[in-house]
């Protein structure tokens, strides 16, 4: 199942747990579509589905200098799909995931850390097929600050803290938080104002049953 955000042509590939699907069997609107984006973010547990067709989409970024993204999802992704993942790392610009994937990451790779800041680094320094775009690493820690690992730096950012009363569901937490960062990133704000509307976005939806929204955000 594809979801499509057409503001700024971005495209979005989530796992709808349907293993026929190919990307080279779609049809030529969907084709167009791709071609018509300039950011792509595949989730991670796409890995499970068609890892060709993120190949094929991640080779096509590269090569027409489009921002491809993806996210560490699981840690299972890490440790049974390595091999697919490391085939499309290099291809990678913004790569996402929280401190439990990023250390599982770092582990099936006999990384000997297990501190986030280090391994985000070492993320941001894998190769890259292209040198239009450099690696970011976005990684989560909870109640702990963001890590942003980004041309050979790190930093961090504090998240929205809330009264532990107002937490109800952190399901969809980490979706949301991509989703957040995003919404910024397509209308090229900087890294801050990206990690600033992923906080906002993830603790809007922790306070609510499901990945639900309010009918009108606040965020300014």
């Amino acid at each position: 199942m594809w979801f499509l955000a057409y503001h700024h042509c971005c495209l979005f590939a989530l796992n709808a747990f349907v293993s026929w699907i190919v990307f080279t069997d779609y049809d030529m609107h969907a084709l167009i579509i791709v071609e018509k984006a300039k950011y792509i973010y595949i989730a991670g547990f796409f890995l499970t589905v068609s890892p060709d067709s993120i190949q094929l989409v991640a080779e096509h970024a590269a090569a027409t200098n489009k921002v491809f993204m993806m996210n560490l999802s699981a840690p299972f992704i890490c440790e049974v799909f390595r091999d697919a993942q490391e085939k499309a790392l290099p291809y990678v610009d913004y790569i996402f995931g929280n401190e439990t994937e990023a250390r599982t990451f770092a582990k099936v790779r006999g990384w000997e850390t297990e501190n986030v800041e280090e391994i985000a680094l070492k993320i941001s320094q894998l190769p890259k097929a292209s040198g239009t775009h450099k690696k970011i690493t976005v990684i989560t820690q909870g109640c702990d600050p963001v890590v942003v690992a980004d041309d050979g730096k790190v930093k961090t950012f504090p998240v929205i803290l809330l009264p532990k009363e107002k937490l109800v569901d952190t399901n969809g937490a980490g979706d949301a938080f991509v989703g957040g960062f995003l919404s910024q990133l397509v209308q090229e704000k900087n890294i801050d104002e990206c990690v600033r509307a992923a906080c906002y976005a993830a603790n809007v939806v922790i306070q609510r049953s499901g990945c639900t929204y309010p009918e009108k955000p606040d965020f300014n």
